[in-house]
């Protein structure tokens, strides 16, 4: 009878163990996941500007060096238009030279999915964000080290939100993203 409640113990933890979960991030993707509805179409064509509408909803591309951020310098956070979803901090923008903000790693794996785009003659990878769906971009493999990636994003699918600011509107967890820089 002890081995049964033990076996069952186990087994029980096991399966609790697998079904949540296993990070942080993933705690906060799920939660996430919960809080935000996406507006509905009218209600997006109504917030976003023409240019968001198309970037994020339609899947179309903002004109290169033409656009809110690719040359912003200032240090912060960038969020999806839509739902605020944190997607790449300054400490992690380079300038790429293609004319649109360039990041070597998104801030939280989770709130980025990726999918086969074929829209062009060759395929690339584009970058949605995981609870809006909102087409940022793509991603490319000729970024810089340490990843040697390049993500390609639209500004109109994005929000910045400079440091001082970052507490003011929720997302005091991402301070630590600065602290090195302050302490060097």
């Amino acid at each position: 009878m002890k081995y049964l409640a033990l076996a069952s113990l186990v087994a029980i933890s096991f399966i609790i163990v697998y079904l949540m979960p296993s990070t942080q991030a993933e705690t906060k993707a799920a939660k996430a996941d919960i809080d935000f509805q996406k507006p509905s179409d009218a209600e997006l064509k109504q917030r976003l500007t023409p240019l968001q509408y198309a970037v994020t909803q339609q899947d179309d591309t903002e004109p290169p060096f033409e656009n809110e951020f690719w040359d912003e310098k200032r240090d912060g956070i960038y969020v999806d238009i839509v739902s605020g979803e944190p997607l790449f901090s300054s400490r992690d923008k380079y300038k790429s030279g293609t004319g649109w903000p360039s990041f070597y790693r998104a801030i939280d794996d989770n709130n980025i999915v990726t999918r086969d785009d074929y829209h062009l003659i060759f395929k690339r990878t584009e970058l949605r964000s995981r609870n809006a769906d909102s087409h940022l971009g793509h991603v490319f493999t000729d970024g810089p080290e340490p990843t040697g990636l390049r993500y390609c994003i639209n500004s109109a699918s994005l929000r910045f939100i400079p440091k001082e600011k970052l507490v003011e509107e929720g997302y005091d967890e991402y301070l630590k993203e600065f602290e090195t820089t302050e302490q060097q």
